[in-house]
């Protein structure tokens, strides 16, 4: 039973167990946003069918007689796993040169049927095929496959193993405020657990991005048992410069941290931080600034410590470690799996 499906069975037998609890259907009704012939539907069909029949049944019957032949049909099958990176438009353009008619729309619909809708599933069922019967890619499933592994990194979706891992750090521009100059914000995501740490500056300089770390950082990780392995950077210059004398890259080298940085011309490719000051901006600064007036850096570091403070520890995250954890629940569970891990190994 998939995600979706237990959240549709979820909510209606959780409006049943309320009103057995409340031993009150119209307030158990009028709670969850119900009508009463809703709750008396969801207990006829619980009663007949069991927990099973609360899930949505589809009112759209299918039309066999609308589908195409099934030589067409697998034709565009084996032609979505040959080229999984060329859309349905061009897929019906390249079928009739072969002298196979099916419309874009008629692709679509069989990608649909068998779950082939986006590129990405495309290429999931091609290396799943691949993996089955051990066949050799040509050029054009290889080309496909490393621009997707690509376009990943470069919407965050980045390997990491454990808290620690890997690091992500960045520097946003809050604005310019009367009295205090320009603001920046030296941010820094954990790519594992998405804990927070973020400091405000009035400049923008290798100093304040190492400071982040020695002051925030380490302190924050240390005191959770855990080792900053790798931080991940764009390639600005107050990350980059000769190592020599570049503070932050002397910071990383003392504390043993490696550095690596996103692909030139593609800021994007540190998106965990990009997708986090899209966060800060919309829940904290824009509502902020609506509120008060500042006059002192002091007093909007001290408001947002207490938003980041809610971020890690109060606000739950659906990303693919947390699953509606916390942040800092998934560190200390992420942490705790990763020694048992080590432990076994040795």
């Amino acid at each position: 039973m998939n995600q979706s499906t237990q959240r549709i069975i979820g909510n209606k037998l959780g409006l049943l167990n309320l009103a057995e609890e409340l031993g009150n259907v119209s307030k158990a009704c009028q709670m969850m946003g119900v009508s009463r012939d809703t709750f008396y539907r969801y207990q006829a069909a619980k009663d007949e069918g069991g927990i099973e029949a609360l899930l949505d049944k589809s009112r759209r019957k299918p039309n066999p007689k609308n589908r195409v032949e099934p030589q067409i049909e697998q034709a565009v099958l084996d032609f979505a796993l040959e080229f999984p990176a060329h859309g349905q438009v061009r897929v019906s353009n390249e079928l009739r040169k072969q002298g196979i008619f099916v419309s874009p729309s008629g692709v679509r619909s069989i990608w649909l049927r068998h779950q082939l809708q986006s590129r990405k599933l495309r290429l999931r069922a091609l290396e799943a095929k691949v993996a089955e019967k051990g066949l050799v890619l040509t050029e054009a499933q290889v080309i496909a496959l490393e621009r997707q592994q690509t376009l990943n990194e470069a919407h965050g979706e980045i390997e990491t193993e454990h808290p620690g891992y890997l690091g992500s750090q960045d520097t946003y521009y809050v604005g310019t405020i009367k009295g205090i100059g320009r603001i920046y914000q030296q941010s820094f995501v954990d790519t594992y657990s998405k804990v927070a740490a973020c400091k405000l500056y009035t400049t923008k300089t290798p100093i304040t991005a190492a400071e982040l770390l020695n002051d925030r950082v380490l302190p924050l990780l240390e005191s959770e048992g855990v080792d900053l392995l790798r931080i991940l950077t764009d390639r600005g210059t107050e990350f980059c410069g000769k190592p020599e004398r570049h503070d932050y890259q002397l910071f990383l080298a003392i504390n043993d941290i490696d550095h690596t940085r996103t692909k030139a011309y593609s800021p994007q490719t540190n998106g965990i931080c990009e997708r986090f000051h899209r966060t800060v901006k919309e829940e904290f600064y824009e509502i902020a600034f609506r509120k008060k007036v500042y006059a002192e850096l002091d007093d909007l570091q001290a408001d947002l410590d207490a938003w980041v403070d809610r971020y890690n520890n109060e606000r739950t995250h659906q990303g693919k470690m947390c699953c509606g954890r916390t942040p800092m629940e998934t560190l200390r569970d992420g942490r705790a799996l990763w020694e048992e891990k080590v432990s076994a190994l040795n």
